[in-house]
């Protein structure tokens, strides 16, 4: 999905706004389940998991 969005805006057929729209709809997905496997881990008691889990949370909390 955004190798194709960035091929569009290289040949000027997509404008920036619309493939950051595009690219937002399949990334912020992604970080909310991200969110809730963590806090599963958490409150499931799989503290290995959780641990290893929390910096690419803390990481996708940063972008």
């Amino acid at each position: 999905m955004q190798l194709i969005c960035f091929a569009d805006l290289e040949f000027d057929h997509i404008n920036p706004y619309d493939s950051a729209l595009r690219i937002n709809t399949v990334i912020l997905p992604e970080y909310i389940t991200h969110g809730v496997l963590c806090l599963l881990y958490l409150v499931t008691g799989h503290w290995m998991m959780f641990i290893l889990a929390v910096p690419y949370l803390y990481y996708n909390m940063r972008l």
